[in-house]
């Protein structure tokens, strides 16, 4: 049987029946997941997604699922109190923002860098070279755009 949720000797609730005020059956569907010591972890999930419906997702899945589903469970709940509206959502859309300018930058940086090359090689071989001109503001349309 997992004891994880509870101390060994003791029977202490698990964080759901602490939060919500009720007597941890030894077969309690949170305990494994809701440790006494982290009522955190619980208290979001529950203000997002109320116990009950926990409960009978948990139920529904097969026990080696339950404990990667509660922690998408948690982690969606945490992004939910962060960001009521976009959640998880939000967090994506930003990093994928970052990507973005990222990848922009990076590829002004590379042209500058074919640019000071040309010029190098320009200056050392052939002085009669013409220049290559980049054009920054759209180059990382042309170059990243899907």
């Amino acid at each position: 049987m997992k004891e994880s949720g509870r101390k060994q000797g003791a029977l202490s609730p698990c964080a759901a029946c602490k939060l919500l005020r009720r007597r941890c059956a030894h077969d309690c569907v949170f305990a494994p997941y809701f440790p006494a010591d982290e009522p955190q972890k619980f208290a979001s999930v529950h203000k997002v997604f109320g116990a009950s419906n926990v409960n009978k997702m948990l139920q529904e899945l097969p026990e080696h699922q339950r404990s990667d589903a509660v922690s998408s469970i948690v982690y969606e709940a945490n992004a939910r109190v962060r960001d009521p509206v976009y959640g998880c959502v939000g967090a994506i859309s930003s990093l994928q923002q970052q990507i973005d300018s990222l990848q922009t930058q990076l590829a002004i940086a590379q042209a500058e860098v074919v640019h000071m090359r040309m010029q190098q090689y320009g200056s050392s071989s052939n002085p009669g070279t013409v220049d290559m001109v980049v054009d920054q503001a759209n180059v990382g349309e042309s170059l990243w755009s899907c």
